[in-house]
């Protein structure tokens, strides 16, 4: 019997340490398998990196060519279409001695006034340091508010005949729940130092002194977006009291308030207003990296500044 519970043991033990040994492997076969798809990737995003070094290098050493800088989205300080990332890029192209001319091409609905402000200013001390490079805004689907507030820092404006353009004014929204919270039986309970600190709070009832106040503040960055435009377009405009409105026009509409100069591409802008067909894309692109780690908070934020301020262009 004493042998037969030896055996059995051993049998056991040998078991153990088998499927112990098989556990390992696994174990040590799944870090690798890990470890593989990490260094995969991290040499796919090199890659991605190197491409997006090495776009637009097609152009012949010594050639004159169009220097392309994209505006897409809203314009707000935490995404793509911010006067960082833009300002940078019309640097970066008109810096290029084999630059003959810069086209920044808008779609965008508008955005914060700020952004749209240091852009424009931006495009402004440009031309007057490279007169002899023309900026030109080409418009595709949308150029509202601080999309225009931007376009009007440039020399020219082309837009296509159904392009959306216009739309020079200022907002500012929000919401008033007191309503809803005499409903719940919710009693607000606010303490401020200072009698406007509670500046438009969506929680209590309105103030008229300071929606008044509001409104002044609405109509001042109005006057400056008005000015912006008067100042940018010249004598081309043709006031009405509709243009400084609010309102939107089409491309083709746009041409006969003197809001824009004409129909036009990237391409035929290039090709026949700045008399160099090659474009080179001088876009600040972000890679995946950057941009998941910016957009990781990014969105909380902006709620947070739009819901406090309320401040935009669109």
């Amino acid at each position: 019997m004493s042998d037969g519970n030896e055996l059995n043991w051993e049998r056991k033990v040998l078991e153990k340490l088998a499927l112990e040994a098989l556990a390992e492997q696994k174990r040590a076969r799944r870090w690798g398998i890990f470890f593989k798809l990490l260094g995969f990737g991290y040499l796919a995003l090199l890659l991605i990196v190197a491409l997006d070094l090495g776009k637009g290098d097609s152009v012949a050493d010594g050639a004159k060519f169009t220097a392309l800088v994209e505006l897409n989205g809203v314009i707000k300080s935490k995404g793509d279409a911010n006067a960082e990332h833009i300002v940078g890029a019309l640097q970066a192209a008109f810096e290029d001695k084999h630059t003959a001319g810069v086209i920044l091409r808008i779609n965008s609905p508008g955005g914060s006034p700020v952004q749209s402000g240091i852009i424009n200013d931006e495009m402004r001390r440009l031309r007057a340091k490279y007169p002899a490079i023309p900026l030109h805004v080409v418009v595709e689907d949308v150029c509202a508010s601080g999309g225009y507030y931007v376009a009007a820092g440039a020399d020219k404006i082309f837009v296509d005949k159904a392009s959306i353009v216009g739309s020079i004014g200022v907002l500012m929204d929000g919401f008033g729940f007191t309503g809803t919270m005499e409903k719940l039986g919710v009693e607000r309970r606010l303490l401020t130092a200072g009698e406007s600190k509670g500046f438009l709070d969506p929680f209590s009832p309105q103030n008229e002194n300071h929606k008044d106040h509001a409104k002044q503040m609405l109509g001042e960055i109005h006057q400056q977006f008005i000015d912006v435009v008067r100042k940018g377009r010249g004598k081309r405009l043709k006031e009405s009291p509709e243009m400084f409105s609010g309102l939107m026009w089409s491309g083709a509409k746009s041409i006969e308030l003197g809001l824009a100069d004409g129909y036009g591409s990237v391409e035929s802008v290039a090709r026949d207003v700045i008399n160099a067909a090659d474009v080179r894309d001088f876009t600040v692109k972000q890679n995946f990296a950057e941009k998941f780690a910016k957009q990781l908070g990014a969105e909380m934020g902006q709620g947070v500044a739009a819901f406090l301020t309320g401040f935009t262009l669109r």
